[in-house]
């Protein structure tokens, strides 16, 4: 790659283009009206750390002795020295990789967008670059992962999405150098290692050594590169992003990538805390969610397994979410104005673990029924009630929600109202209080005209009743473990 050339180009786009590297240009960006409407995606966790089956920190990790990681490398695979973290790429085959199986699993689960892990913490890069020869092309599988996965997602009709966490590479293979290790010098540019900072307080956003002119270069030509290759919609960034040495080069990137995409219907930036002010993309949790309806759109990001973000198959780590519990997130989730990025840890040979494919088909199955509560839908005029808190924030999905029968979501579209049962009540009549029969003088919070009534997925005629107390929904031999939708039509 010519790379001043490169340079050239992006500030010359961001020169004659609508939007210019500052955060009151970015702010006039909008949100594209198909992203509002997209509720489920697929988030894709991949690369050399498959291979250990531990978590996708491994190899940061597993330098920092006396930690469970360092100890597990001696264990399963010898000393440092002798096999470091890029003699796991080799073994990162792929062989069993059938990008239209995959898909097919997301879209018949109702996913509707995938964003898959371009490049993590680790410096390996999933697709085909020009940058470094540590990518999936030129080593390890041998083969454009993320490009063969999209060609196929798009073919689906899914909207492709992309995510690089290079930033924290920066810091993130240091701990290599304070042990005998692989991790030596010289480290040069486009090395796997390369620059193995010292890490720094996550939370501080002026930590010095910061982040050098030469890296954060390389750091916007790959993100560059990756929009110009792939043509993501969606681009999502982890989280130090928000270091203040990074800021002048977000900025340069998100200009360009705002003006490139302004030729394919318009993109979406997803960031975490503050890395971008209010405004200027749009934000994520992750593993959490707010806890009251926004007026913005916001997505929710959370896996399968509570304990890592990767396969794995340490018992400790591998602990499975139910089918249930995802589903309460996700409806929790859009009836806020959110939306879900769900992921899964494929495996080194190329498949998806029989668990995650266990609960795409459990979700495809309760979205079959009830997709048209979800996907399309908008906020009502209230989005819950019921007794059950959701904790706001970051890493709040370590323990299931057990949410009740008195626990109701809402969306709305058009002339329908969703009341979304969390649960099924024992005597089998559903209690929606928020669609209560009420004088308008009163002030309730529903006084419309309710023509009709249908639990979906169920034939026959729902039987109902409305008074003062509640809007009351007769299940009659209706039961289930998953959450059961009640379509309230007015007029």
């Amino acid at each position: 790659m010519d790379k001043k050339a490169y340079l050239e180009q992006i500030d010359r786009v961001n020169r004659e283009g609508r939007y210019k590297p500052d955060w009151d240009s970015l702010a006039t960006h909008p949100v594209p009206a198909w992203y509002g409407e997209k509720r489920l995606g697929i988030f894709l966790h991949w690369g050399p750390f498959s291979v250990p089956a531990y978590h996708d920190w491994y190899a940061r990790n597993m330098y920092m002795k006396g930690s469970p990681e360092y100890e597990h490398h001696l264990k399963h695979w010898g000393a440092h020295k002798d096999f470091g973290y890029k003699d796991f790429i080799p073994m990162l085959t792929m062989e069993k990789f059938n990008p239209a199986e995959w898909v097919k699993a997301f879209v018949d689960a109702g996913a509707e967008y995938i964003v898959p892990v371009a490049e993590h913490h680790d410096g390996y890069q999933m697709y085909r670059s020009e940058l470094s020869h540590w990518n999936a092309v030129e080593t390890g599988p041998h083969r454009d992962m993320l490009g063969d996965l999209l060609l196929e997602a798009e073919r689906a009709g899914m909207t492709l999405g992309a995510s690089s966490h290079r930033v924290e590479h920066w810091w993130f293979m240091n701990h290599g150098r304070e042990i005998d290790s692989d991790v030596k010098e010289p480290l040069v540019q486009g090395d796997l290692y390369w620059p193995a900072m010292p890490e720094p307080d996550h939370q501080d956003l002026f930590s010095t050594p910061a982040p050098s002119d030469e890296y954060m270069t390389d750091w916007l030509l790959r993100c560059c590169e990756l929009v110009d290759r792939y043509h993501p919609r969606i681009v999502y960034f982890d989280w130090w992003i928000q270091h203040s040495a990074v800021k002048p080069y977000l900025k340069r990137f998100a200009a360009y990538y705002y003006n490139r995409a302004e030729e394919w219907g318009g993109c979406v930036i997803n960031y975490k805390h503050d890395a971008f002010p209010f405004g200027c993309a749009v934000p994520d949790i992750e593993r959490g969610q707010f806890a009251q309806a926004k007026p913005f759109l916001w997505q929710s990001d959370t896996s399968t397994m509570r304990g890592s973000w990767c396969y794995s198959d340490d018992p400790e780590r591998a602990k499975f979410k139910s089918v249930q519990d995802i589903l309460w997130d996700l409806i929790d989730v859009v009836s806020k104005n959110g939306r879900m990025l769900l992921n899964l840890g494929p495996k080194p040979d190329g498949t998806l673990a029989e668990k995650d494919l266990e609960i795409l088909r459990g979700i495809g199955a309760w979205m079959r029924v009830n997709d048209e509560a979800i996907h399309g839908t908008g906020v009502w005029r209230v989005s819950e009630e019921g007794p059950t808190e959701v904790v706001e924030g970051q890493f709040a999905d370590t323990q299931s929600r057990h949410f009740t029968s008195e626990d109701f979501r809402f969306t709305c579209r058009g002339s329908r109202i969703y009341a979304i049962a969390m649960a099924c009540p024992e005597d089998g009549v559903l209690r929606i209080r928020s669609m209560a029969e009420a004088d308008a003088s009163h002030k309730p919070l529903f006084h419309g005209i309710i023509r009709d009534v249908q639990v979906l997925g169920h034939e026959g005629e729902t039987t109902w009743s409305r008074d003062g107390e509640a809007l009351q929904v007769n299940l009659g031999s209706v039961r289930s473990d998953l959450p059961l939708v009640v379509r309230v039509t007015v007029d």
